[in-house]
């Protein structure tokens, strides 16, 4: 069986029960090097997920009949890598324990309720500026193409230099930040790992 667990913003104070038990009884574990080294006691076998996700569908593949548990970042259905083994391998072969979101965790912590928010990401994909802004309440994953600096430079570009953005660093780390500001006041530096949402007011 193979199970994909979200393990939440981070750390394991994040994961459900559920989430703990299947990990607990899995034969291996998929994750990326930061989830697989908050189970350092873990004896079974181990596959580190990279950028390589056919190698990583082949491996699944030869071990179907195994306890297998995939880690995940956040939620495995929320631009996740849960989208994917789905599609390869079918929801009859691929059971997901959903975890809590980077947007819900950002949320939370901002005060931001999520009624009638657009969901959207920048991983390996153009992002279109001219539908974001059609939006009231925009929550974006991003990636080192287009995080904060490039949101705030499509937003400005487009007449959008009020709305207010949330960016949240490090979501759930010793090193969390979550900032507020307007597009037009977006100081240009670099941010870590984040999520950001956009609000047409505050």
């Amino acid at each position: 069986m193979l199970t994909v667990v979200g393990m939440g913003p981070a750390g394991q104070q994040w994961l459900t029960p559920a989430a703990l038990a299947v990990i607990n009884s899995a034969s291996a574990l998929v994750g990326a090097r930061r989830h697989l080294a908050q189970f350092p006691d873990f004896e079974g076998e181990t596959f580190t997920l990279g950028a390589d996700i056919p190698a990583l569908l082949d491996w699944l593949a030869a071990r179907l009949d195994e306890n297998i548990v995939v880690l995940a970042s956040g939620d495995p259905l929320l631009f996740g890598i849960g989208k994917r083994l789905v599609d390869h391998f079918g929801i009859a072969q691929v059971r997901v324990i959903p975890g809590i979101s980077a947007v819900q965790y950002l949320c939370a912590q901002a005060g931001v309720d999520m009624n009638e928010l657009w969901l959207t990401s920048s991983h390996g994909r153009q992002v279109d500026f001219d539908q974001l802004v059609e939006q009231n309440k925009v929550a974006m994953v991003t990636d080192r193409v287009c995080g904060p600096r490039e949101i705030a430079a499509g937003l400005v570009a487009r007449g959008m230099g009020h709305r207010w953005m949330v960016i949240g660093e490090n979501l759930a780390m010793d090193n969390e930040r979550i900032r507020w500001l307007r597009a037009c006041d977006e100081p240009g530096e670099q941010y870590d790992m984040n999520v950001v949402v956009i609000l047409n007011e505050r």
